[in-house]
């Protein structure tokens, strides 16, 4: 170990200095004079160094902090020899990330403790006092492993994305899509819950089934429960089961929604319209995986993977009492935002196309592509109603188009200026179409705002949406 105040210089080149590439190393050493000397060492090279001089500490700085490679001292004890404390934390860093390496110092001769901590998961061992090159060649082979194994899990992740069969149609071309894609790839293959946010329409379901078939679950089943069209009265029936007499209606026993999805995912849509009474029940079996049957005093146990959507602020709704935080943070371990389709109008053209072309097979029409002024219209229009209402929109296109391509009038997109038409000559469902689309315009898609002004229910306004398409 050099005990000079500049370490003498090495062959080896730097590494890159810039940005996110900076490699960022934890040493941990309870005598500060060896972190200094490390740092000394090191920073010239292109390392930003974190010292530490206990493990309580190393584990504080490992909970928040993503590292390249942890470099630590196996004693920390005075007059101690055995090692303990760093073996015990050898193995907890490798349980904590089997990718992240694992360097271990020790006293010169000592080589029994260090294949003990070999054996434990740690990837190689330097002997104080250290060569400097011999340091450095351990680092730079361990970071440039440690970021091998990094980027072969995100191109497994992804071409599990690409490749898993069963999944549904997830079309995704626009730069905005982009972290979608990669959350998706990322959190799949794990069993943490997740809470898919957007405005109405934009998808959040495809996302849910995608995360669904791309995760080690996918034999099993994916139930869907659109909780804010449940009745308060039957909400705990649909979800937990009954048993027979529980009450007026229950002739039978009947299994709940989570027992179905037992091993499987459930995907509970609309998730904020929970009752604030039910949340709790929820929140118990999303924390423990425990429930009841209505009327029944038998704990059942359910594995259920968490997949819940919504298209309004939970944040603001636990801060107005409305929604609970504690269930929040079981929701949303990890939180995936679906961009409007006006904020991704790359990705119109191929959406319009693959409607066209489902619709055009499925109503038996001779019906291939799109007049150029139809496919401008369809990106010039602002979608309140996101990706659903274009799909409704082609769907109606195809059943109405006199010619092999599609023509403006045929998108029926002219009821966003309904002052220019002849109201008497509309249909009550077409006006009420018409106050709804310019409801949710007005409001960005906010459902509950677009809901006040109308008169209507929240779920009131919904049914009517999927209705229209909307």
């Amino acid at each position: 170990m050099p005990t000079s105040a500049k370490p003498r210089e090495v062959s080896l080149p730097p590494l890159t200095k810039s940005g996110s590439n900076t490699p960022r190393i934890l040493a941990a050493d309870d005598q500060q004079h060896i972190l200094e000397a490390i740092e000394l060492l090191l920073k010239p090279q292109g390392y930003k160094v974190d010292g530490v001089r206990s493990p309580e500490l190393a584990r504080e700085a490992l909970a928040g902090t993503s590292y390249d490679a942890v470099l630590i001292d196996l004693n920390y004890t005075r007059d101690t020899t055995s090692g303990r404390e760093g073996l015990d934390l050898v193995l907890e860093i490798v349980a904590l990330d089997s990718t992240l390496p694992v360097i271990v110092m020790t006293a010169w001769g000592n080589v029994d403790l260090a294949v003990e901590a070999m054996r434990r998961g740690a990837r190689d061992f330097i002997q104080k006092p250290w060569e400097n090159e011999r340091l450095l060649s351990i680092l730079r082979t361990q970071v440039e492993l440690r970021r091998a194994l990094q980027q072969a899990e995100r191109l497994a992740a992804e071409n599990r994305l690409l490749s898993a069969q069963g999944r549904p149609e997830f079309i995704a071309t626009a730069p905005s899509m982009a972290p979608v894609l990669e959350s998706i790839a990322r959190v799949a293959p794990s069993d943490a819950n997740v809470l898919v946010t957007g405005e109405h329409g934009t998808g959040k379901e495809v996302v849910a089934r995608t995360i669904h078939a791309l995760s080690l679950r996918a034999s099993r089943p994916l139930i869907t429960v659109n909780t804010g069209g449940l009745a308060e009265g039957v909400f705990e029936s649909e979800l937990f089961g009954h048993v027979r007499g529980a009450f007026t209606d229950a002739r039978t026993d009947r299994i709940g929604r989570f027992e179905l999805a037992d091993g499987g995912t459930i995907f509970l849509d609309e998730i904020g319209n929970v009752p604030l009474r039910q949340q709790p029940k929820l929140l118990r079996v999303i924390e423990s995986g425990e429930m009841e049957r209505v009327g029944s005093s038998r704990s059942r146990k359910v594995d259920v993977r968490v997949i819940s959507a919504t298209n309004t602020d939970l944040h603001a709704a636990c801060q107005a009492g409305q929604f609970r935080e504690d269930l929040l943070f079981r929701l949303n371990t990890v939180e995936v935002h679906l961009p409007a389709l006006r904020e991704r109008r790359e990705d119109i053209p191929v959406l319009a196309v693959h409607f066209l072309s489902n619709y055009a097979l499925r109503y038996r029409r001779q019906v291939q592509g799109f007049d150029p002024a139809a496919l401008h219209m369809l990106i010039q229009y602002s979608w309140p109603g996101n990706v659903r209402e274009l799909e409704h929109t082609l769907e109606r296109a195809v059943l109405m188009c006199r010619s092999d391509e599609v023509q403006p009038a045929d998108l029926g997109l002219g009821v966003q200026r309904p002052q220019a038409q002849n109201l008497e000559e509309l249909s009550l469902e077409s006006v009420e179409s018409i106050l709804i689309r310019k409801a949710l315009q007005r409001f960005q898609g906010n459902v509950s705002q677009a809901a006040e002004v109308l008169g209507l229910s929240r779920g009131a306004l919904y049914r009517r949406m999927e209705k229209y398409g909307l």
